[in-house]
């Protein structure tokens, strides 16, 4: 058995990636960019460097292969590129197709990455090669961004309000995608992957306040602040329009379901954030622990 891995320089990638490297399954690594991807993934890891754009170079990286683990960055050529991947599989004679999806996937949501995952979902499943759904919840790598926030002014900001989130950690998704690859009976399947409990970014600020052993306090902001703030980082609109929808998911409570579907498949509980803040303390803490050594 052979798994190509796309994106497998990203969040989850990378994670599905060392997975299947720790089962001993030879693994073809999809990149564009050579040089990250060695600093990045581990040394025999095959690495396949070409582009989703690029119809040639995404043949040649399935040559061979048995599965593919389906994962690209949002945006708007998303749907195009998985449908070319879809199709080229098909074509090439893939046993399986692992798509890495979100909750709430839909064709017509007026969320665009949801409606793009939604699509690619849809063309997935029309293809006729054996698939299964990997749908996702918050990642809590997404906090990840506000790092540098919470190291220097001791502050997590958002606009939540009291709302709960099934965090995942993007490792628990890599766990389960592994097993899914490699063992029989998840074809046609969908999984809904969440972590343990559905938390609240005070939940957070006390986690990262633990994990840092520097105190951390979350700040509402109302949704209009968050918005300006959001267009000032000069970000796509289509990407401020999604997180302020998705806001408005976690304020109204639609993002606090949490599901068993990680123990499920692995047979092992996914991580807290707790866990998730520890390990990733030095990156959160490294500016504050910094200043308070130079005051």
């Amino acid at each position: 058995m052979t798994v190509l891995v796309t994106g497998a320089t990203g969040n989850v990638g990378s994670q599905v990636v060392r997975e299947l490297i720790a089962l001993g399954v030879p693994v073809r690594a999809f990149v564009r960019d050579e040089d990250r991807a060695r600093a990045r993934l581990a040394p025999d890891v095959q690495l396949a460097v070409g582009d989703l754009s690029d119809a040639s170079s995404v043949e040649r990286a399935l040559a061979g292969v048995d599965r593919v683990f389906l994962s690209s960055a949002d945006g708007p050529d998303k749907v195009g590129h998985e449908a070319g991947v879809v199709d080229a599989a098909a074509a090439a004679g893939v046993r399986l197709i692992v798509k890495a999806s979100t909750m709430l996937a839909e064709a017509g949501s007026p969320l665009p990455p949801l409606d793009w995952n939604g699509r690619s979902e849809e063309h997935l499943l029309r293809s006729g090669v054996p698939a299964t759904l990997l749908r996702s919840g918050f990642y809590m790598t997404n906090l990840l961004m506000a790092a540098e926030q919470v190291s220097g002014s001791g502050t997590v900001v958002a606009p939540a309000a009291d709302g709960r989130i099934a965090m995942i950690d993007p490792r628990d998704i890599g766990a389960v995608a592994a097993v899914v690859l490699t063992e029989p009976g998840h074809e046609g399947r969908s999984y809904r992957l969440t972590g343990p409990e559905a938390i609240g970014y005070d939940d957070v600020a006390a986690e990262l306040s633990r994990a840092t052993g520097s105190p951390v306090r979350y700040v509402d902001v109302p949704e209009p602040a968050a918005r300006a703030g959001l267009e000032a980082t000069g970000m796509p609109g289509w990407l401020v329009e999604h997180l302020v929808g998705v806001f408005r998911l976690v304020r109204a409570g639609g993002l606090a379901e949490v599901t068993d579907d990680v123990r499920l498949v692995t047979g092992r509980a996914p991580r807290g954030f707790g866990d998730f803040a520890a390990d990733h303390a030095g990156v959160f803490g490294a500016r504050s622990a910094a200043g308070a050594a130079g005051r």
